[in-house]
């Protein structure tokens, strides 16, 4: 699977005025000098404030930032409640404390690090070696960290989003049914003696927790709604040109 984007100028090719000039170079430099990943508060908060690079963003822009806060947050969400049901796997590290483990996979999610257990790799790649009989470190570490990068890439490569930025709504779709798909082998993966892999989902005699599934829900429905916007901001930038041609309107002037 591959995972592309365009970054297309945001600037029409219209004569500018020498006033104008010094304003939209200022412009120019703000959005140039725009960071591309949310800081880690930023991310775990259920706020963020308000920054002046807001300028910048477009209604879906904000969207699509506020949408990946939000699943980075459900996945750490999903990580302190598979480490409490499987505290083995946070032991595999050699750390004797599973907040420093927790703080190592925050870290490298969102400054765009390596995960050392995954042997360099990212992505769906990182996310099917995670999810195999050959991987024998961390899991949830490995399981969370691979996610997350595959989450970031379907958003090239970034966490938030502004008017010179493109996201694709193919690659969000596709990202929305990874997701899928991960929750189902989260579910059904054993080991050689039938045993899950991690412990997550549990319908027994002694209570149900759906939990996991709740959260993997909540991924999902956000990529999909991402998705339809994108796609009809699309749609609804060429109606509106078919419209100017149609109706032959003028535009003001003055």
């Amino acid at each position: 699977m591959q995972w592309l984007s365009n970054r297309p100028s945001w600037l029409g090719g219209s004569a500018v005025s020498m006033w104008q000039l010094p304003v939209l170079v200022t412009l120019l430099l703000a959005v140039s000098g725009c960071s591309t990943r949310q800081d880690h508060q930023t991310i775990i908060s259920n706020q963020s404030a308000i920054k002046p690079t807001e300028f910048f963003q477009s209604h879906a822009d904000r969207m699509a930032t506020l949408g990946m806060r939000n699943n980075l947050n459900s996945l750490y969400r999903l990580m302190d409640k598979l480490y409490l049901r499987n505290p083995r796997e946070w032991r595999k590290t050699g750390l004797t404390d599973v907040e420093a483990v927790k703080r190592g996979v925050h870290r490298a999610i969102e400054l765009d690090q390596p995960l050392p257990q995954l042997g360099g790799r990212t992505d769906v790649a990182a996310l099917g070696y995670a999810l195999s009989a050959e991987y024998q470190g961390d899991r949830v570490g490995a399981f969370i960290y691979s996610l997350a990068s595959m989450l970031i890439t379907a958003h090239g490569g970034r966490t938030e989003y502004y008017l010179s930025d493109t996201l694709d709504p193919q690659f969000i779709h596709n990202a929305a049914r990874n997701v899928e798909k991960a929750s189902w082998m989260l579910a059904q993966r054993t080991d050689a003696g039938g045993k899950p892999w991690l412990l997550s989902n549990e319908i027994s005699a002694e209570g149900r927790n759906l939990s996991y599934a709740v959260e993997f829900g909540k991924i999902v429905a956000r990529l999909d709604l991402l998705t339809d916007v994108l796609d009809e901001r699309y749609r609804r930038m060429g109606v509106s040109y078919a419209q100017g041609l149609l109706f032959m309107n003028f535009l003001p002037v003055q």
